[in-house]
This record gives C-alpha cells, structure tokens and sequence, in this order.
C-alpha cells in the first residue's frame, strides 16, 4: 500500500502496523508508509535515551515517540519486553550475581546470600542485589554485575569493595580485559594479509566455486541447529529479490557457551571476512553482525575490523574496485537469551518486541524485513574462509575419527584449568576435560557433564569418552550444540543441576506461547518440590505429560529444549532423585536437608534476566 489518508479506527492502526505498515500521523487521519522506516530506530533510540538517562524517563520516551513517529506504547512495547532498559531510575549499585550452571556450582547462590546479609538494610535507591540470567563469563565464575560492569571471577570482600565504591563514590574501577590476541591453528593467514579468500573471490566471481567447496567440506552450522552451512547460502542465492541479508548471530547467551567471544577477540577477522563471502555469494548486500550487550570489549573490536575494511576497500559500495557491494555493521542485543533464537533475533533488529515467529516461512525466504537472510553462528562464519584459503582437503585432514574441521569448545565447572580449547572435531570428550582442561580439582571423580549446556542435558561419567561431533552425541542421546562443556564432579546433586538448568529456561521464556510459559513454570515447581522431598502421586507423570507438550507445541527451541535437563537426570540419575522423594535426603548433601522438607517451595519467582 503507498501513501495515503485513511479514516480508520484506532485499532487498524495498530493491526496494520504488524502487517507492514506504519501510522505517522493520528489514527483518525492516517498517512501510511513502509514500517521499517519507522521502527529500525526504536532500539538504538531507547539505547541512547538510557545511556544518558540512566533509564527510560517517561517524558523521553515521549519525546522520542514524537521526534520518531511511533506510538508511545509502541516503545513501552519494547522496551518493557529487553532486560537491558530500565524504566525506573538504577540505584547507586546495581548488582547481579550470575546464579547459572557453572556460576551456580561455584558458589553464585552463596555469595548472593552474604552480600545480602553485609548490606542488610541498604535503601533501595542506594542498593538492588539480585539473581541473573548467563553473564557468559563460565571460564571466569562467578560472574558479578555491577552497574552493567561484569567482575570476574569475584570473591566476597572484592564484591561488597566494588559494592560500597558505587554506592560511596559512585565510582566503579574498568573490569580487567585480556587484551593479548592467541594464535589459533583456524587462522589461515599465521601474520599473512588477511582477506585474502574475499581478494580472490571477487578477483574470479567463481561463486558456484566457492559454494562447491562449502558442500565438499560438509560444513555445518556451530551454534548448536547444525544445518548444512552450503544448503542455507544456496537457498538464499537462489532467491529473486534483490534485497537480501546476512546475520551474524554473536548472542550466545546459554549458560556454559563461551566461545563465540573467544573467537570474537582472537579470530575478528575470519568472522568478518566470512559475512563478506556471504555476502558475495549470495548477493545480499548488507550484513548485521548481533552481538550481546555483555561483549563490550568485542563490539569494540567487530567496530574496529569494520572499519579497517572500509579503509581498504574490502567493504562498501565498490569492494576493491569492483562493481560488487557490500556493507557490514553491528547491532548490540537488548538482552535475553531469547534472542538467540534466530527469528526472534530478526524480530529485535526489526525494533520489536524479540518473540519467535511461526516457521514456515523460514529466514532464507523471509527473513530480516520479510527479505531472504542468511543467519550463521560466528564459528561458522569463521570457517569459510579457512575452507576457501587451505582447500576441502587441509579442513577434512583436521578432524578426527572420521570427522572434519577444527572446533572450540568451551569447558567450564569443576576442572582445573577452564577456558576455550581449539581441537579437531571428534576428540574424546575425556581428552578435553582430562588432558585440556585439567581434569576434577581436589582429586575427586568425574560425576557428570553437560556436552553443551543445559539444553543438551546431562551425561554420566561413564560416557566420557564420547566424541565431540554432531554424529557421536547424536548416538548417545545428546547433541554437541554449541560446544559449552559443563563438568559435574562427584559430590554435586544432579537433581540440584537439573533445577538450575530449568530455571533459567523458565527465567528466559519469552512468555509468548503458553506451553513454554506455563509448562517451565510448572516444571520447576515440580522440581523444587522433590529438591524439598516432596512428591504428588502423579508428579513423574505428570513430567511426561509436560515434557510431551513442551516438545510438540512451543514454537521455538527453547520451550522445547525445556525438559531436557530433568529427563536426562532422570534416565542416568534416578535413585538419586528418588533418595530426595522418598528418603527425603539428598545423598550429596547439597539440597535442604529434610527439616524443611514442609517448607514453602523457593525459588519459583523469577529472577531478573541479563543484566
């Protein structure tokens, strides 16, 4: 529909508006026009409003809606929606205590409980202390925030110093960076020019070429859906319209998953120049980069790679002197684990609230704007050009046990030395925990471990020698996701895990389908009552009823992904479970003990999301 006046009534306006269209002017009086040139501002908008606000006064936000042409609820829309905006004013010290996985078995729910009790009586203007979802700092837990600076790891006295600093001065100390960069056997150029696979490609346009080359790799995507890399480019190639995207989805937010910001900080260069060769191949000539708010050091260094791009000539209108277009920027998430999920990541970009949207259609067909998108993990875009600079042949020698390519993965928990470890697809599982990461401190045993956080469930230590690959985990009943390795030693309560890990799934629904919304929260009531030793006669079938309706009917992973932890436990773990129902003790000695087993039921308000 072009421009135009319309006399419609107020609720069109907004129906309307979710179709496509936009009202400038009042409702009674309608001037129409393309809804992306209304609405792409909202989030940068609110953004810049709070950056200088310190929250989202409501005498901004309605001079935002005026200055921008959108409804002010549309902003309330928004901006109640992202964890990141604040519509009330912070206090002095705002603080989050990261609460899990791997920041919850080191020690995160104890070290909340004592910094409550030092700062006991604080005013709530002077003081908030609160539970928070992933703060992807798992190789460094426990993870504080402190008025949206993340501390790591951080013991008690340095917590309630940096606390006191806030509120006192009102001054925070820079969080240490690791600014040295590693060098990592993925990097084709070893202190060569970069760039040199986009040099080529644009040098021979030998687009079937180079997408040849992608299939014969059997490169997969590494962010945890695992979709044949090849296949997604080609889709999106295929399609007619000449406005098409490439995403990069940086907003690795499950607890465990790491990764992506070691690639972001060491490897900037391999995932740019893979957007440019998607791009390129493609003919999409515009490519976001979304990245979550916590990685600020690695929005710096995306910014800073752009633009050494632009300087040479390898992004832009005419890359490299060609007639070949290509433009790059990138947008910082609002928050939320949600916007991992890649419609709902759409969804933010668009300046929406991030709800996943019904599938079909798919991204490669409408994606961004309703315009065919490729959407790819960082690690995936990182290994294209490693595939078009050293050939199908070096990337297929790199594996192991019949496998392809390097992998990082993220090993977190109770080992020695955590961090992110380069290896070749299909290492033993034992290797990376034993030998990479150190193994089980103080000599105790292996329990269980997570192959890639919660949403790939638990694993006991019997099968540690599992390898990481899409096909072994697969066999086993698991999946290796996006490589976030979460060891358990021998003295944590599964059940305990299983909890934690059901928690924050039902802390991060997005709320809008109801069998993720209810059904989450009805699980972990489940469970926080067996943690209590307590049981209904009909609770264990009640999970199967639940996890049953999880599976079939939410309408992205994350509600389906929901019973996961619990079923895992439950098929490895159960007299363990079972010793909390019907002893009512936890052979672990980690959930309450059985004098408050008639307790009221905790832990079923959620905490806040990302910080």
């Amino acid at each position: 529909m072009g421009a135009g006046v319309l006399d419609l009534p107020h609720w069109i306006c907004y129906r309307s508006a979710a179709q496509g269209l936009f009202c400038k002017h009042s409702c009674r009086q309608l001037e129409w026009l393309p809804a992306q040139e209304a609405v792409e501002l909202i989030v940068e908008e609110l953004k810049a409003v709070q950056k200088e606000f310190g929250y989202l006064p409501a005498e901004q936000l309605q001079a935002l809606s005026n200055r921008i042409e959108v409804p002010v609820t549309r902003l309330h829309q928004v901006a109640s929606f992202f964890p990141h905006f604040r519509l009330t004013p912070p206090p002095k010290a705002d603080v989050l205590v990261c609460r899990d996985m791997t920041c919850h078995l080191l020690g995160a729910d104890r070290l909340k409980t004592e910094l409550e009790r030092a700062f006991q009586g604080a005013r709530e203007q002077d003081l908030t202390i609160r539970g928070v979802s992933c703060l992807g700092r798992c190789d460094m837990a426990p993870a504080v925030s402190i008025n949206e600076r993340i501390y790591c790891p951080v013991q008690l006295s340095r917590a309630e110093e940096l606390i006191r600093g806030a509120m006192t001065h009102g001054e925070l100390p820079e969080p240490v960076q690791r600014s040295e960069r590693v060098e990592c056997a993925s990097d084709p150029y070893a202190g060569a020019a970069h760039y040199g696979a986009v040099r080529r490609l644009v040098q021979s346009r030998d687009f079937d070429g180079a997408l040849a080359s992608l299939k014969a790799s059997g490169l997969r995507g590494l962010g945890g859906a695992g979709f044949p890399t090849e296949s997604k480019w080609q889709i999106v190639r295929a399609q007619t319209d000449p406005e098409k995207y490439i995403v990069c989805n940086a907003d690795e937010s499950e607890p465990g998953t790491i990764k992506d910001r070691f690639i972001l900080t060491h490897l900037t260069h391999l995932v740019v120049e893979g957007m440019i060769l998607a791009g390129l191949i493609t003919g999409a000539r515009k490519g976001i980069l979304y990245i979550r708010h916590e990685y600020g050091h690695q929005e710096e260094l995306a910014e800073e790679e752009i633009q050494h791009c632009q300087r040479e000539g390898l992004l832009g209108p005419r890359i490299l002197g060609s007639n070949l277009t290509f433009e790059l920027e990138v947008f910082v998430s609002p928050g939320g684990y949600i916007c991992g999920e890649e419609s709902a990541l759409l969804e933010a970009i668009e300046g929406k609230r991030a709800e996943p949207r019904n599938k079909p259609p798919f991204p490669v067909q409408q994606g961004l704007w309703n315009k065919p998108t490729v959407i790819n993990n960082v690690e995936t875009f990182a290994h294209v050009p490693q595939i078009l600079v050293r050939g199908v042949d070096w990337y297929k020698a790199q594996g192991v046990n019949g496998t392809a390519g390097l992998k990082f993965v993220g090993v977190s928990g109770d080992v020695m030395r955590p961090g992110i470890y380069e290896v070749p697809m299909g290492t033993p599982m034992s290797e990376l925990i034993f030998q990479k990461a150190g193994g089980i401190p103080g000599g105790k045993k292996l329990k269980a471990f997570a192959p890639s956080g919660p949403s790939a469930g638990y694993l006991p230590a019997s099968m540690v020698d599992v390898h990481v690959d899409f096909k072994s985990l697969a066999d086993v009943g698991s999946m290796m996701g996006s490589g976030a390795v979460v060891v358990c030693a021998e003295d944590r309560c599964m059940l305990d895990m299983a909890l934690s890990a059901t928690q924050f799934f039902r802390n991060e629904s997005c709320g809008k389908c109801v069998p993720c919304r209810v059904g989450s929260q009805k699980m972990v009531d489940i469970l926080t009552n067996w943690t209590l030793g307590r049981q209904n006669l009909g609770d264990m079938a009640l999970v199967d009823e639940l996890s049953e309706a999880l599976k079939l009917a939410s309408i992205c992973g994350l509600g389906q992904v929901v019973p996961v932890p619990i079923a895992s436990v439950l098929k490895y773990f159960k007299e363990e479970v079972e010793a909390h129902i019907t002893r009512r003790e936890c052979p672990s000695g980690v959930c309450n003990p059985p004098a408050t087993a008639h307790a009221a039921p905790k832990a079923t308000a959620a905490p806040a999301r990302h910080a």
